[in-house]
């Protein structure tokens, strides 16, 4: 079950909220690209992780099948999802002239890669558990291979460029949510407290620590091949703008379908808002404001990502996951 990927030093040199930076809060650096702490050497790699997923029950939060689910759509989206980011980021690679950009691009396709390939087992282990996600997997791929594919669906007289520059625009749009869903699991403690399963909370968490070390680049790729004046500006709201209802209708039809689908349920109990909403009093889910804000805060037009999140606490958490230590330990052996 391992992810093929190397294991790198952490965090992603950005300056970030928590530790201060020459940015205002929400304010994107000079030049259109955040700035590095000086000497750090940080840099953005992909972890060679594995997870073991024997002992993880079908709901992994005990007594919990709506909040497992909603964030089981997690798993429905990534494969294909990251997948078409790293197929769209290999074609705009020829655009970045930026060195050290190009560097962070080819870290986060890596980690990309990885998740995507880690989100696969998982889904392996729920068809194991009697809960089949080919049908819905199916519209996905509908979604990144057709609708958002190489060429513009429908004939729509796009040109190429274009069409590179919006579908990178979109990327940098999802990874804002990645961003602030990645910074809230790792605070989010009440998942200990009502014993998540550690397997699956270990690969939430790195996943998520991942998402805020790299939560920069998808943004800085998009405002170095689009530009930063006005046209890129209104690009990157009007990819929101798709983004952002897409999203909330994927999250909601994809619960719906594995709570639908869910053998140990038997179709006794549907999506509601009201289930939804009570796991979130719970702490088990993250709050409508939680996301909600986060569209405001990307629609400023100084707003900059490195200041979303906290990078201490991804950087902690990728010294302590049992799957990110195990990675560097195994690369720490075949290296002697």
């Amino acid at each position: 079950m391992d992810g093929r990927a190397v294991p790198s030093g952490h965090g992603d040199g950005h300056e970030h909220g928590d530790q201060g930076g020459t940015a205002g809060a929400g304010e994107r650096p000079a030049g259109g690209i955040a700035e590095r702490e000086p000497g750090s050497g940080a840099r953005i790699a992909p972890r060679r992780v594995s997870f073991d997923w024997d002992g993880t029950p079908l709901h992994w939060i005990p007594g919990e099948p709506t909040a497992t689910h909603v964030v089981n759509v997690l798993h429905l989206l990534l494969p294909a999802g990251e997948r078409w980011f790293v197929k769209v980021f290999k074609e705009a690679l020829p655009l970045v002239t930026d060195p050290d950009l190009l560097r962070d691009v080819k870290g986060f396709m890596g980690q990309e890669a990885t998740h995507s390939t880690q989100h696969t087992y998982v889904l392996d282990h729920l068809a194991a558990q009697g809960l089949d996600t080919v049908p819905y997997l199916r519209r996905l791929d509908f979604l990144f291979d057709v609708l958002l594919g190489d060429k513009p669906p429908f004939r729509q007289p796009v040109p190429p460029r274009e069409w590179l520059r919006f579908r990178l625009a979109v990327i940098a749009a999802i990874e804002q949510f990645t961003a602030v869903l990645g910074d809230w699991v790792l605070g989010a403690d009440a998942l200990e407290e009502a014993e998540t399963d550690p397997v699956m909370l270990d690969l939430l968490r790195w996943h998520g620590a991942e998402e805020v070390e790299h939560r920069s680049v998808a943004f800085d790729m998009y405002q170095h091949c689009a530009g930063t004046g006005a046209t890129g500006y209104a690009r990157r709201l009007y990819a929101m703008a798709v983004v952002a209802p897409v999203m909330l209708w994927l999250w909601a039809s994809g619960t719906a379908y594995l709570l639908r689908h869910d053998p140990v349920l038997g179709r006794r109990l549907r999506y509601s808002l009201r289930e939804h909403n009570r796991a979130v009093a719970k702490g088990l889910l993250p709050t409508w404001g939680e996301l909600g804000r986060a569209i405001p805060r990307y629609m400023k037009r100084s707003y900059h990502p490195s200041q979303e999140g906290s990078l201490r606490r991804a950087v902690e958490y990728l010294a302590s996951s049992p799957a990110a230590r195990s990675a560097a330990g195994a690369f720490a052996r075949a290296t002697l």
